[in-house]
């Protein structure tokens, strides 16, 4: 026992540099992610302010009996629900498509230019992009014009509930579509050339090699991908939804991470941490349910 700790000892202090940089990172996240764990509690307890969270009384159940009563949270959990099926459909495999589609083009200064144009929209916030948003898709906006030559009649799509989920959609596309194809360009980085040399050899065609060779070798990374993101399925994008959401459209727009908003802007922290501790645990069952069902498929896949 005493030779293993030492040997520990000493393995600590041969990577004491790693360490040293691993440190901050750990402590930052330990600070920001499991140190706040201990406001769970509000859930469960009539929170005062004055008497703090140890000196509240406790309610049990009553708030999320609350919740699951109320038509608002409902309305905000069936919205979500939707919203996040459509982004699974349309929004994440849009970088998997950009990224096959890329890989097959042997013009390297086109590549280099869509990669540049759709990594733009990233880096800006939704804050600036709803103001460009809301003008280029206003009624006078550059989108109306364009689809007045085809004599189409002008719409204010942010404004009119029919449209408000396909641009909810389409926006979150052309924002997120260019940054999350880098992580696909890497593993076909990784594709051994020799596999597509054999595939044309025996004749396959461009489509063929694709469904063939690069999508088998892209599964372990969407599977991979689609299992971290699956914990935040009741998280559809808080920002998108807020600036992009109007008086109009808060009916089918009004969203879990909205509701919670409103609870804490009203001051009902009880409430509001029940409905966050809801969608936190549902997103765990997600995630352990799914990696499951990856490991029947697959014991070499999964995230653990």
């Amino acid at each position: 026992m005493r030779d293993r700790i030492e040997a520990r000892l000493q393995s600590y202090a041969r990577h004491r540099y790693l360490i040293l940089m691993f440190l901050p990172g750990f402590l930052l996240f330990l600070l920001f992610h499991y140190v706040p764990l201990y406001g769970i509690v509000i859930a469960f307890k009539d929170y005062k302010i004055l008497e703090g969270i140890i000196g509240s009384p406790w309610v049990g159940l009553d708030h999320f009996r609350y919740l699951f009563a109320g038509e608002g949270f409902t309305n905000a959990l069936r919205n979500t629900i939707i919203i996040a099926l459509l982004k699974y459909v349309f929004v994440f495999p849009a970088p998997i498509v950009l990224a096959i589609m890329l890989n097959e083009i042997r013009l390297t200064w086109f590549r280099r230019i869509v990669q540049t144009v759709t990594y733009l929209p990233h880096f800006f916030s939704w804050v600036i992009l709803g103001g460009i948003l809301f003008t280029f898709l206003g009624r006078d906006g550059g989108f109306n014009r364009i689809l007045g030559f085809f004599g189409v009649e002008p719409t204010s799509w942010l404004i009119e509930p029919s449209s408000f989920y396909g641009v909810i959609v389409t926006t979150d596309i052309w924002q997120s579509v260019g940054w999350g194809s880098i992580v696909y360009f890497a593993a076909l980085a990784g594709i051994d050339p020799t596999l597509y040399e054999a595939a044309v050899s025996d004749g396959a065609s461009r489509w063929r090699r694709i469904w063939h060779v690069t999508l088998p070798a892209l599964a372990p990374t969407i599977t991979i991908m689609l299992l971290l993101s699956i914990g935040h399925f009741l998280s559809v994008g808080f920002d998108q939804i807020y600036n992009l959401m109007t008086p109009t459209t808060s009916s089918i727009g009004d969203i879990l991470d909205t509701y919670v908003l409103r609870r804490l802007l009203t001051m009902n922290y009880e409430v509001g941490a029940a409905a966050g501790l809801f969608s936190s645990t549902f997103g765990l069952i997600l995630v352990i349910t799914a990696n499951r069902l990856v490991k029947l498929y697959d014991r070499d896949q999964g995230i653990w």
